[in-house]
C-alpha cells in the first residue's frame, strides 16, 4: 500500500505550489521545511497543472536565469548577488568545493529555499510559480527513497506522480541502460547498495522525461562501469535537446558532458564559460588543475557571461 505518501505545500508564499515527495513527513515537518535549510532526500517534480508550459515548446527564453540571487542563513552568507544563465538545450556543470553554495543555489531554483534577494526564472516563468516546475525533474545529492518500497513500487509511484503510465518494457530497458539488474524491482529499497539506490533514482528521473534535468552529484557512489553507463544515458538526453544542469566533483565527467560550466566559490562566481576556456585562462591542460588555480589564485569574482 502506498498510503504513507504526503503532498505538501513547500512555501507559504505560494499557496498553490504543491510538491509531491516520496518520503513520509508529518504535517508539522512539512511546515518547518518552508523557507529553511533542509535536506530533501527524494526526487522532486511538479505535477502538470493548468497553465503549465508544454513539454518541448519552442524555447525563446533561457532554461534557467538567475539575477542578483542572495541567500543567507542567519549571519552566514551562502550566495551573494549571483547571476547565471543556462540556455535551453545546454549541458551545464556547476562546479565548486564542498560548502561553496551549489546545493543552496539548486534549492533556490526549485523554490525549496526562500531567497533573501534576486530573481529566478525557469523557461521565462518565475521560479516561485508552480507551472515553472512542470518541465523539470530533480535528483538530490542525498537521494534516499522510502525504505519500505520495492524498486517497482518506487518507480510506479514516481511515474504516477508525473502523470505517466508504468510500462514494464520501458522500465526494464532503462534499467538495462544503467546496468541495473531487473531483480532490483522486487527488492525492498532497504536491501539495495548505495550504488544500486542511486541508479534507481536516476532510472526514475530518466523515465519521467522532462525538458530540464537538475541533478546534484548524480554519479555519487557509482563504480567506474556504472559511471560510464550513466554518462551514456545523459549524453542521450543532450542529443535529444534536453537541458542538463548538474553538479559533480569528478571533473573528467564534466569535461565529457558539459558545453558550459560555472565555478562557484564562497557564494560568488569565479568563472563562467566553457571547460576549454577555463583551461586556457589558466594555461592548464587539465580541467582539475585549472579549477584549482581558479579558486585558489583568482583574486576577485567575475560576472558570469550571458
Amino acid at each position: 500500500m502506498l498510503t504513507r505518501e504526503l503532498a505538501f505545500k513547500v512555501s507559504p508564499r505560494d499557496k498553490n505550489a504543491t510538491f509531491y515527495l516520496s518520503a513520509p513527513l508529518t504535517a508539522a515537518e512539512a511546515e518547518t521545511g518552508a523557507g529553511g535549510q533542509r535536506s530533501f532526500p527524494y526526487i522532486v517534480m511538479a505535477m502538470a497543472q493548468d497553465g503549465a508550459l508544454p513539454m518541448h515548446a519552442a524555447d525563446t527564453a533561457a532554461a534557467v536565469r538567475v539575477s542578483g540571487l542572495t541567500k543567507r542563513y542567519a549571519t552566514q552568507r551562502v550566495l551573494e548577488a549571483v547571476d547565471l544563465e543556462v540556455a535551453a538545450g545546454a549541458s551545464f556543470g556547476l562546479l565548486g568545493l564542498n560548502g561553496a553554495g551549489k546545493t543552496t543555489l539548486i534549492k533556490c531554483l526549485l523554490d525549496l529555499c526562500a531567497r533573501d534577494a534576486g530573481q529566478i526564472t525557469l523557461y521565462g516563468v518565475p521560479a516561485d510559480e508552480p507551472r515553472a516546475r512542470a518541465r523539470l525533474v530533480y535528483l538530490p545529492e542525498r537521494f534516499v527513497p522510502p525504505h519500505y518500497l520495492s524498486g517497482r513500487e518506487f518507480l510506479a509511484l514516481m511515474l504516477t506522480l508525473a502523470g505517466k503510465r508504468y510500462d514494464a518494457t520501458r522500465v526494464e530497458a532503462r534499467l538495462a541502460q544503467l546496468e541495473l539488474e531487473p531483480a532490483v524491482l522486487d527488492r525492498r529499497v532497504r536491501a539495495l547498495s548505495k550504488g544500486m539506490t542511486q541508479k534507481l533514482g536516476l532510472a526514475a528521473v530518466l523515465l519521467v522525461e522532462r525538458d530540464l534535468y537538475v541533478l546534484d552529484e548524480p554519479m555519487s557512489g557509482l563504480d567506474p562501469a556504472s559511471r560510464i553507463a550513466v554518462k551514456s544515458a545523459l549524453q542521450d538526453l543532450i542529443a535529444e535537446g534536453r537541458t542538463l544542469f548538474f553538479t559533480s566533483h569528478v571533473l573528467t565527467d564534466v569535461e565529457e558532458l558539459c558545453d558550459s560550466i560555472a565555478v562557484l566559490d564562497r557564494g560568488t562566481f569565479r568563472f563562467r564559460g566553457t571547460p576549454g576556456e577555463l583551461c586556457a585562462r589558466h594555461g592548464e591542460q587539465s580541467l582539475e588543475r585549472a579549477f584549482l588555480h581558479c579558486i585558489r589564485h583568482d583574486g576577485h569574482p567575475v560576472a558570469p557571461r550571458a
